[in-house]
């Protein structure tokens, strides 16, 4: 098919666009990744901007891993991580299947009141009292218990159960299932995409669990990852004696987001294909 001068001129725009689009998202990330592995006397000769290091030094991450505590916080982040999405997956798809059931008694109420969570909640301070009552402070389930589920997945998982075909649950029923193997053997198999997306909505929020922490946990030895970068990005100070031997304050700073970011980076492009699919499919309809 011969292409228009119009259409040329689109593809061409539309091609500079998506080049420039792209180089915006991967320019902060090599920068990071740059200065990250970049000797101290290059950073100071550069400014403090490097694109390209001429020379890579891995003293920084060295440092990181040997004397910050980070080793430790991320065995805890790993930790809340696993045990939160299972336990947010979990409760989600329990909430969400019996509000998918149109006959369920009271049904329209409880849809209200998860709708409303959207829009208001309790506040800091009684949140606080809620915890601190429950005796959960200082423990890795204060962050997990007070975000075990999200309204919003809520919502998203119930719309993708609801598209399902009516006449497999009434196949089920008349074979004697109950629901809770109905959820099981049908439903789960079926809603992989939608819970591979909210499962990774679930490991973002934990992996990068922040607020939670700073309010119910004062014991160092469970702050979790993104806690310790903070502490490092803010308390990092390094002598500028002896340039050539030391670590910079920048260059262990974006080490330690390198580190932070690292495994999420990795597992992402393994869900993406679920990611599209599963916002499609679970989508919430009017």
């Amino acid at each position: 098919m011969v292409k228009s001068s119009q259409d040329r001129i689109f593809n061409v725009v539309t091609v500079v666009i998506l080049v420039l689009c792209g180089a915006s998202a991967v320019f902060p990330l090599l920068y990071v990744l740059s200065v990250s592995v970049t000797p101290f006397s290059e950073v100071l000769k550069n400014g403090g901007f490097i694109l390209i290091p001429r020379s890579v030094t891995l003293d920084a991450y060295h440092k990181l891993l040997t004397d910050s505590g980070l080793p430790r916080a991320f065995g805890v982040t790993v930790l809340v991580t696993a045990i939160g999405t299972v336990l947010n997956l979990v409760v989600t798809a329990l909430t969400a299947y019996p509000l998918s059931r149109r006959k369920l008694p009271g049904r329209s109420f409880f849809l209200m009141a998860i709708v409303f969570t959207l829009l208001f909640n309790g506040g800091i301070i009684p949140t606080y009292l809620v915890v601190k009552e429950l005796g959960l402070l200082n423990s890795i389930w204060a962050m997990i218990l007070p975000n075990l589920v999200w309204s919003f997945n809520v919502l998203i998982m119930k719309s993708f159960y609801e598209s399902l075909p009516e006449e497999l649950f009434e196949s089920a029923r008349i074979d004697g299932a109950r629901e809770f193997r109905i959820l099981w053997t049908i439903v789960a198999p079926l809603s992989v995409p939608v819970t591979l997306t909210i499962g990774l909505f679930y490991t973002v929020g934990h992996w990068n669990e922040f607020f939670q922490a700073i309010m119910y946990v004062s014991d160092r030895m469970l702050f979790p990852l993104q806690v310790i970068v903070r502490e490092i990005l803010i308390q990092t100070q390094q002598p500028l004696e002896n340039a050539e031997n030391m670590t910079p304050t920048e260059t262990l700073q974006m080490a330690s987001v390198i580190l932070a970011s690292l495994p999420i980076i990795i597992v992402y492009p393994f869900l993406q294909k679920h990611f599209t699919k599963g916002m499609l499919l679970g989508s919430i309809k009017g």
